[in-house]
Order: structure tokens, then C-alpha cells, then sequence
């Protein structure tokens, strides 16, 4: 098992006609990932890669593909409107790659999604990998624009709201021999639609993730509202790690949500929330895998 996604998953990548989107749906497709349709208004009838049918909606390509998972490579100024038409379409996951969305525009999107059953990843996110269980990037599923081969099927859960993070945190764990069950970056801007927290329980909740590895950042409260939820209903070893440690306050750094405001939302604030809890918090990104074994124990 996993969570959100596996390799029996099917995905549609709105704005695959687009470099970007384009790069990326190939690479999915390189990883073995059910990438069943395209969206890009004006285009329906074409294809992409020669094998991927192109609609001129999501609810069409939702007909006819049967695809549960929308993966949102739409320019800013039109990302809202193509979240909303996937939620009207009826998916069940919504996955935002696009960074600069207005923050009013993602005020909309979460009033207008209120009661709908699409889940949203992001925006300004990575993506999500569920490995595939055969050798090397094959056979899993890939979404949005983390790279495929540092990917190992294991029991580890990975979230992040920093995409290198993330990375970096997969790579060690591949490197050690324990690999993930799935990876899921949630982004870092200040309103997004699926929190730490939320992964977190889902990991819980899954039987092949035996471990988790939490990567988070200064701003907001999301860390210390997961450690706190871990602490009384978490039994799985935890490892985690707060990035900006050493920014200023009032100074944003990288992400939209990566600002230390009011004395609110800083590194020494998280860890300690996080130690608190009895996680395991690395002392720097090279040594979060570490970090891992020493919960596991």
C-alpha cells in the first residue's frame, strides 16, 4: 500500500502542451506512471508522445479516461480557474505545481472547494511519488517535478513543504537502504490545501509506512499542531527537520509562508515543539536520514 497514489492510479496533467508540463508528463511517463490524458483548451484531439489523448476539458478527459488525479502545470494567472474545473470534474486529487499564484486567487479556491471531495496538494509543490515496486524508476507513480531515480520503494513516509528538502531527504533514505512508501511535498506557500497534519495521519493510517520522516520550515504553526497530534497518536518512529534556523525575523526566505512574524513561527519554537513530542530532529539537512535510524532505533 501507500497513500494518495500508486501504480494503479490514473493521471491527467493539465497544460501539457506547455515546455514545462510537457517536460515533466514525458518523465512521468519515462517512470512508468498512468498518465492517460492531457488538457489543454483548444487542443483536444491532438496528442503528446504520440500516445497521450489531449481534451479541451478536464470533465472530458475525466469521461473518457477515467483518470482520478489532475496534475496542475497551468501559467499563475489561469491556476485557479483549472483547480476549480478539476474539482468540478469530480477528481479526487488535485496536485499544483504552479508557484505564484495570487494568494486571493487561493482564498477562492478553498471557499469554492468546501464540502467537494478533491484533496489538493500545493500549490508551489513538488508533486508526489509513490515508487514503483520493480528495479530502478519503473512501475510507480510519478507526479509533478521530483526527480524519479532517487525513488526506492520502502516504508518510509516523506513530507515536505520544501521541494529540495525533500529530495535530499530521499536520496538518503535510498541510500540507506530504506526507501519510501510514498513522498509528498505539499508546498510552501501560506494557504495550501493539504497540511503536514493531514499527511501525517494518513501515514498512521497506512501498514507499509513503518517510519516518517517530517521536513518543515519557519512560519505558521503546521509543524507544532502535527507534534502535538504525533505526540498522544503517532506509535511510528519520527524524524524531523525546520528549515531557516538562522533567518531574520520579518524577513521572508524562499517560500511565500517562509516569514517569522509577531515572534511566531520560529526554528526554536518548531524544534522544540518537536522534541517535546519525542521526534527526532536533525541538526542539519545532511543529517536527516540519520536522524531516522536514531528513531528507529
Amino acid at each position: 500500500m501507500a497513500i494518495l497514489v500508486d501504480e494503479n492510479t490514473k493521471i491527467l496533467v493539465q497544460g501539457i502542451t506547455g515546455s514545462f508540463g510537457g517536460r515533466h508528463a514525458q518523465l512521468s511517463l519515462d517512470y512508468g506512471t498512468q498518465l492517460v490524458a492531457g488538457v489543454t483548451p483548444g487542443k483536444g484531439g491532438q496528442t503528446f508522445a504520440d500516445k497521450v489523448p489531449i481534451f479541451d476539458s478536464v470533465a472530458d478527459a475525466v469521461a473518457e479516461t477515467g483518470a482520478t488525479v489532475s496534475a496542475i502545470f497551468v501559467p499563475p494567472p489561469f491556476a485557479a480557474d483549472a483547480v476549480l474545473e478539476a474539482v468540478d470534474a469530480g477528481v479526487d486529487l488535485a496536485v499544483v505545481i504552479t508557484e505564484g499564484i495570487p494568494v486571493m486567487d487561493m482564498m477562492r479556491v478553498r471557499a469554492a472547494m468546501l464540502g467537494k471531495k478533491t484533496r489538493l496538494i500545493g500549490p508551489n509543490c513538488p508533486g508526489l511519488v509513490t515508487p514503483g515496486r520493480g528495479e530502478g524508476s519503473n512501475g510507480g507513480c510519478r507526479i509533478g517535478i521530483a526527480p524519479g531515480y532517487i525513488h526506492k520503494r520502502g516504508k518510509v513516509g516523506v513530507v515536505s513543504r520544501s521541494g529540495t528538502l525533500t529530495y535530499e531527504a530521499v536520496w538518503q533514505l535510498t541510500n540507506l537502504g530504506l526507501g519510501q512508501s510514498t513522498s509528498v511535498g505539499i508546498g510552501g506557500d501560506p494557504i495550501n490545501g493539504t497540511s503536514h497534519l493531514d499527511i501525517l495521519k494518513m501515514f498512521n493510517e497506512d501498514p507499509e509506512t513503518e517510519a516518517i520522516i517530517m521536513i518543515g520550515e519557519i512560519g505558521g504553526s503546521a509543524e507544532e499542531e502535527a507534534a502535538a497530534w504525533a505526540k498522544d497518536n503517532c506509535q511510528k518512529p519520527m524524524a524531523a527537520f525546520i528549515a531557516g534556523a538562522t533567518a531574520p525575523p520579518g524577513r521572508r526566505m524562499g517560500h511565500a509562508g517562509a516569514i517569522v512574524s509577531g515572534g511566531k513561527g520560529t526554528a526554536a519554537a518548531k524544534i522544540a515543539a518537536l522534541r517535546e513530542a519525542g521526534i527526532e530532529v536533525a541538526e542539519n539537512p545532511s543529517d536527516m536520514g540519520q536522524a531516522l535510524v536514531r528513531a528507529m532505533g
